[in-house]
């Protein structure tokens, strides 16, 4: 018998174009899943409000190291005020239902909570930092996340696939390599007075930012964003202002005031009002934890202007975790969760897609259905 012949250049020729096309295929079909509009208008959506919270960090921390003023329930205050005369007048002028005294009346003890879980949420992660380390707070702040997602199975009734815990467990990477960035270039030198209350302040901050977050969720997506922002503006003042008198009035009369404090006090604000104001409008078409996972990257530009205004030294791992979190924050929105309807006495469950990125996809599918009738 005569020994088979070794195939010929020739005859792989096909194989090797059919693997390399089905490889490109597969490239393409990534492609338009990871990179559409709708993601990109989205991660651009986060980026603004990471900008946002950089520039409340920025502002907070010039005031406290040149200037030594420590008042954070000061600068909320201010937001609070500013909520209060734009959102809260607003309601006040509506009429029916969406009137501010018709919703007082139906859900004052409701909004009155969601106003002290966000004041409070605000004021512990910020006294944290005087009793824990930097790497605590950045770490245990990630905390709130897994608990919202909780919150969001229980009461918004989403429900996650594989790639979304894969997507948030990816994003916690960047914030690890992110931390330890800080702990190579020399930032963690703070011990903390006492750990244990620093962390503790921590955790309980990121639980309520959670219950915040899911909150808000709800009320914007099945009420409005005027009235979210105009009981929290409300209730946000009314409480603020009471802890304001109780705890920082001695701080407060010891600021020696100029222009510069002043200009401080006012670029603070504007940043928190642009946060809670543009917040609920990404929720609406995104969900609280897409949000939550996007902002991650605030320290990361806090840091960045850090750089030149602090003297911070500069690692390479910032960069490798800013990639990393984008590259979460992109799995995550690449794919929606379900909404588990809850059951009605006998009647079974009924499943439907998205309270995930439910704008997002209704819009693209809107765009495909008018690109087939042309």
């Amino acid at each position: 018998m005569e020994a088979d012949s070794p195939a010929s250049p020739g005859a792989l020729e096909p194989l090797a174009e059919g693997a390399g096309g089905e490889f490109y295929s597969l490239l393409r079909r990534i492609k338009g899943k990871l990179f559409t509009w709708n993601i990109l208008k989205t991660i651009a959506l986060g980026q603004m409000l990471s900008l946002c919270i950089c520039g409340t960090a920025i502002t907070s921390q010039y005031l406290a190291e040149r200037y030594k003023v420590n008042t954070p329930m000061l600068q909320s205050f201010i937001n609070y005020c500013l909520l209060f005369l734009i959102y809260t007048v607003m309601l006040a002028f509506r009429s029916g239902s969406d009137n501010l005294l018709v919703i007082l009346k139906r859900k004052w003890w409701k909004y009155i909570l969601l106003g002290l879980a966000d004041v409070e949420a605000n004021y512990m992660i910020v006294r944290a930092y005087q009793y824990t380390t930097l790497t605590s707070v950045q770490l245990l702040d990630c905390f709130g996340i897994p608990v919202l997602m909780a919150l969001s199975w229980f009461i918004l009734y989403a429900r996650y696939r594989v790639i979304h815990f894969v997507a948030v467990a990816v994003c916690l990477l960047g914030v690890g390599t992110m931390v330890g960035a800080d702990i190579l270039a020399g930032r963690e030198d703070n011990s903390g007075s006492d750990v244990l209350i620093g962390d503790i302040l921590v955790l309980l901050g990121a639980s309520l930012y959670a219950i915040s977050n899911v909150c808000e969720e709800y009320i914007v997506k099945k009420l409005s964003r005027q009235e979210f922002l105009g009981m929290v503006g409300l209730f946000g003042t009314i409480i603020s202002g009471i802890q304001l008198l109780i705890v920082e009035y001695k701080d407060i009369a010891s600021i020696h005031w100029d222009w510069k404090i002043a200009l401080l006090f006012v670029a603070f604000a504007l940043c928190m009002f642009c946060l809670y104001s543009f917040m609920p409008l990404v929720i609406k078409v995104t969900s609280a934890t897409s949000v939550n996972l996007g902002i991650l990257t605030a320290d990361l530009y806090s840091l960045f202007v850090g750089l030149f205004l602090f003297g911070y030294k500069f690692s390479g791992l910032y960069i490798l975790s800013f990639t990393v979190i984008m590259v979460g924050f992109i799995l995550y929105c690449s794919t929606p969760t379900r909404t588990a309807e809850p059951a009605e006495s006998s009647v079974p469950p009924v499943t439907s897609i998205g309270i995930d990125n439910l704008g997002m996809k209704l819009e693209e599918n809107l765009q495909e259905t008018h690109s087939a009738v042309l």
